[in-house]
């Protein structure tokens, strides 16, 4: 017990000693392990009388409580020193791409969307977006679509269960409604295009559930249907970005349109391979028309005062064309070769000026 201050100093001035946490630890076992000096210490008081062993015993519990402070202390200052060690020497940018900016590749549907997108608003169109869950009135019944229109029936569209005022929800078909949802809450003129995602109960080789579309409204007091062929003419030229790309418009039928007219650009086939351009062949592109003036009573507008035109073009097809895409199903495949090989780099921004692709 002589011994005791001596020890209990060297223990205290090995804590302080230190400098990482398996010296701390070397530290508290030589002092207070099984076979530590303090801890042989309180073994001897077996030996001792019983005044001895209360007096010692009180003696030897206050010299091993504060070498277990010293310890506690010294080792919560370790942690966060090595803490903070770890912290600074893997320390992230967390403002860095996860990865190399070079790994990653913008899916061809965004890139053709973002075309689109850019080609239309340097002709003055703003982007409109809206639900993809809508009601029979703005996907239907607006937009003079019958009752018994073959679209409305459960074998080509997708339904939720009847609502309590006998009304239905349902994924929507088209983007058209948000045509409509346009019209209503906005006075004309209107010059909106509508990017979104489009429901349809269809899958096989040509068709998928899912798809994309991009639709464009335009409504005022003059516009006429020279105005939707020299947009449309202007359109698909800009986007496959050939010059001299024959156009063609034939007479069609659309419920929500009147007169109605599919759009067929020129291509031909050299060696197996299809081109965009002057030739024999003929490839339809996208659908359009004046909007019918059922639809502008609907959304509460006067046909006797304004007028407009509608377009509509699946953008899979569009992608497909441009970049030579064979099988529509691998846009939805996730299949990381097939990105790699079609997509576009993320800082490539499609710009007019600077090139809609590079």
């Amino acid at each position: 017990m002589h011994d005791l201050d001596r020890l209990r100093a060297e223990a205290l001035a090995a804590i302080a000693a230190a400098t990482s946490l398996e010296q701390l630890e070397a530290a508290r076992v030589a002092a207070l392990g099984k076979k530590g000096s303090i801890s042989g210490l309180m073994k001897s008081l077996g030996a001792m009388s019983p005044d001895e062993r209360k007096t010692a015993g009180a003696v030897l519990n206050v010299a091993r409580d504060e070498v277990a402070v010293a310890l506690d202390s010294a080792r919560a200052a370790l942690e966060a020193k090595a803490l903070d060690e770890r912290l600074a020497r893997e320390r992230i940018d967390v403002t860095l791409p996860p990865r190399p900016e070079t790994q990653g590749r913008v899916h061809p549907i965004s890139q053709t969307i973002e075309e689109i997108t850019q080609i239309f608003a340097q002709m003055g169109f703003a982007i409109a977006e809206g639900p993809d869950i809508e009601d029979d009135f703005h996907n239907f019944t607006a937009l003079n679509i019958p009752p018994e229109h073959p679209a409305r029936q459960m074998h080509d569209t997708f339904y939720f269960g009847e609502r309590a005022d006998g009304g239905r929800h349902l994924l929507r078909t088209h983007t058209s409604p948000v045509q409509i949802r346009t019209m209503l809450s906005e006075k004309p003129p209107i010059r909106v295009i509508v990017p979104g995602r489009t429901y349809r109960c269809d899958s096989d080789m040509t068709h998928t559930p899912m798809f994309h579309q991009v639709e464009g409204l335009v409504i005022d007091k003059t516009t006429h249907m020279g105005h939707l062929k020299g947009c449309l003419i202007e359109f698909v030229r800009a986007f496959f970005e050939v010059d001299d790309v024959p156009v063609r418009f034939r007479p069609s039928f659309f419920p929500f349109t009147e007169p109605s007219a599919e759009v067929d650009i020129g291509c031909s086939r050299e060696g197996g391979e299809l081109r965009i351009g002057p030739g024999a062949g003929w490839l339809e592109v996208l659908g359009s028309g004046m909007v019918h003036p059922n639809v502008l009573r609907n959304c509460g507008i006067d046909p006797d005062e304004y007028q407009g035109f509608a377009f509509g073009m699946g953008v899979e097809r569009l992608a497909m064309l441009k970049y030579g895409i064979p099988d529509l199903r691998t846009f939805f495949d996730s299949d990381l070769r097939w990105l790699r090989h079609y997509g576009f780099v993320p800082l490539d921004v499609p710009t007019l000026s600077g090139g809609l692709t590079r």
